[in-house]
């Protein structure tokens, strides 16, 4: 009887009946009734059009939904004609649904994926979000056929995203993370990944699974992880992304996603500090155009939050990042909102400063974190003013040049670290 603690009973006797697996793709989802009978079908319909030959485990692993989604995730037709299956496949996709155990949170119902993967022996394993409206049944490919066919441990999603669609990743994770490890993932908090059976044991020996990693930041703490521990890494171009609208409050993304960063700085401080430059990593996929829904941003009210943050934040901002970056701070506050313009290098010293009071720990690190805020807001706005009327190539080459001025000024933050 399989007995890992991150399985519940009745999953265990699910995983018995369903004897070795070559394939499993994980589904963490919470009230996702709306979209994750599309999820399924996508994924069923990709693991028998690309992969006919194995045997494969859809995994819905749900934190307590109150709409019946566990109950839409199995009872999801598909029909082979419109999917394009093959005319006999050698086995059928199975699916499984389960409760997760442990705290709440992503991290705990990917801790199930993974030990369900490890219980079946998968040679590879998938994961895809619950609410994913533009998944296609070729993104199994993309995601597994790199493990399964050339050897990769981690694939990470790369998705063409509308310019101004995670802005935090834009601005901080993806800067920071490639001038940090030396290695371009575009988005190291993607959602969907590929992961070997290598990779998948190593996570469930981390001793995170308890902590808030589990609750906030298991998707940087994923790649970070992948990039540091010695495994190969790729990315799959997977097309737009469209999933069903989030508003969590800004602060909260702040806290979890860029505290996840700044922690994992900490903790893998002695990897990061010799890196100089970054490299690409093997791209699957071919990159292309897609339409992407519109985001609207208001630069004003943006503004008006960095303004007031330069009245009321300003002790914390000279404790953090130095009395020079606060008068700059304090002299762009009084610009014209036509004008208003951040600075690339101040808004890296910035950033690097607050790492550094993460790593001190210069005051309570949620306060820190909201203080950073106004100043993501203004940098924000500023990226908007500059980047609304140019081509999407232009676009891309401003992402590059600011990259590379990341990566130049690391030295300095490799310096100050201790």
């Amino acid at each position: 009887m399989i007995s890992d603690p991150a399985l519940p009973p009745g999953l265990r006797e699910q995983l018995a009946a369903c004897g070795p697996a070559d394939l499993v793709v994980g589904i963490p989802s919470l009230n996702n009734a709306g979209t994750i009978g599309h999820v399924v079908r996508a994924v069923e319909a990709g693991l028998a059009r690309f992969f006919p030959e194995a045997r494969a485990v859809i995994v819905d692993v749900d934190g307590g939904s109150a709409d019946g989604t566990p109950e839409a995730a199995l009872g999801a037709a598909l029909d082979p004609r419109l999917a394009l299956l093959p005319a006999h496949p050698e086995h059928p996709v199975l699916r499984l649904a389960t409760p997760y155990p442990g705290v709440p949170g992503k991290g705990s119902a990917l801790r199930t994926v993974f030990a369900a993967a490890q219980a079946l022996e998968a040679r590879a394993c998938a994961v895809v979000e619950a609410d994913l409206r533009s998944i296609q049944p070729a993104w199994m490919e993309l995601l597994l056929a790199p493990v399964l066919r050339e050897g990769f441990d981690f694939v990470a999603p790369l998705y063409q995203r509308h310019r101004y669609d995670g802005m935090v990743n834009t601005s901080i994770v993806y800067p920071l993370t490639r001038s940090l490890y030396g290695r371009r993932i575009r988005h190291p908090v993607g959602g969907e990944c590929g992961l070997s059976a290598r990779l998948v044991r190593h996570y469930l020996e981390q001793e995170v699974w308890e902590t808030d990693v589990a609750r906030f930041g298991i998707d940087p703490w994923m790649t970070t992880t992948a990039l540091t521990g010695g495994f190969q890494v790729c990315q799959a171009f997977l097309g737009a992304k469209i999933h069903d609208a989030k508003d969590p409050a800004l602060n909260s993304v702040l806290q979890d996603v860029v505290g996840a960063v700044f922690g994992l700085m900490e903790s893998r401080a002695e990897m990061w500090k010799e890196v100089r430059g970054s490299s690409a990593v093997p791209l699957f996929g071919l990159d292309y155009a897609v339409g992407q829904e519109p985001v609207r941003v208001d630069t004003a009210r943006m503004i008006r939050a960095f303004r007031r943050g330069a009245r009321e934040l300003e002790e914390i901002w000279r404790v953090v990042a130095g009395p020079e970056a606060c008068q700059e701070l304090g002299r762009m506050g009084i610009w014209d909102p036509g004008r208003f313009y951040f600075p690339t290098d101040l808004w890296i010293h910035l950033l690097h400063s607050f790492a550094l009071a993460y790593h001190r720990r210069t005051m309570d690190r949620g306060h820190l974190l909201q203080a950073l805020t106004p100043l993501y807001l203004g940098q924000a706005a500023s990226y908007v003013a500059e980047t609304r009327e140019a081509a999407w190539e232009a676009v891309e080459e401003m992402q590059e040049r600011v990259c590379l001025r990341f990566e130049a000024l690391k030295p300095e933050l490799a310096g100050r670290w201790d």
